[in-house]
């Protein structure tokens, strides 16, 4: 019931807590949890039971263990409160055509970067590919909750690889040098 999901469990837990071996021991954990309840409860979707338990175990280790890593999500800034925008993937965005021209370690430093709130919905969604109902019963949030702290997750993803990208051209050309003017070699050479 467990096994099938272990992929999913390990890279949900990586991306909250941030650290492989970390992310072991909350999947392990999880794994623990799982197998002492597993006669009962009634489990009706093994994933989403499973990822429950993964993000229950990992922001109980980070509350345990890193304290100043869970941010309220009322802490947050509240100018990033939009409107979520339908998601069509055969629609090229700006946003969709940005990340394309990104490298993927640009777009996980991004999503590492994030809040945790808003990190598990990214992963969760964007990477894991959960529908919004299954992201509000693994989270225990209701779906406007899930749609709210997706698009603002997005929307500070989306900043901050605009950011990488602006800093990264500017260095790029500040390195250049601008070709002097033949005409005023010629000139000086003259004299």
């Amino acid at each position: 019931m467990v096994l099938p999901h272990l992929a999913d469990a390990h890279t949900l837990a990586l991306w909250i807590t941030g650290s492989g071996i970390d992310a072991e021991d909350v999947v392990q954990d999880a794994c623990l949890k799982a197998y002492l309840a597993i006669g009962d409860t009634a489990v009706v979707s093994p994933r989403d039971w499973l990822l429950t338990l993964v993000r229950s175990s990992a922001y109980a280790w980070l509350c345990e263990n890193r304290p100043a890593a869970v941010i309220p999500v009322d802490d947050l800034e509240q100018d990033e409160f939009e409107q979520i925008a339908t998601r069509d993937q055969d629609i090229d965005t700006p946003e969709t055509a940005l990340i394309a021209k990104v490298g993927v370690e640009s777009v996980s430093a991004a999503i590492l970067a994030l809040p945790a709130p808003f990190r598990e919905m990214v992963v969760l969604r964007d990477i894991q590919g959960l529908a919004y109902y299954e992201i509000a019963h693994v989270t225990g949030v209701s779906i406007g909750t899930v749609m709210s702290r997706l698009a603002r997750g997005r929307s500070r993803v989306l900043r901050a690889i605009r950011r990488n990208k602006r800093e990264y051209l500017r260095r790029a050309f500040c390195h250049m040098r601008v070709p002097e003017d033949p005409q005023q070699d010629e000139d000086t050479s003259a004299n």
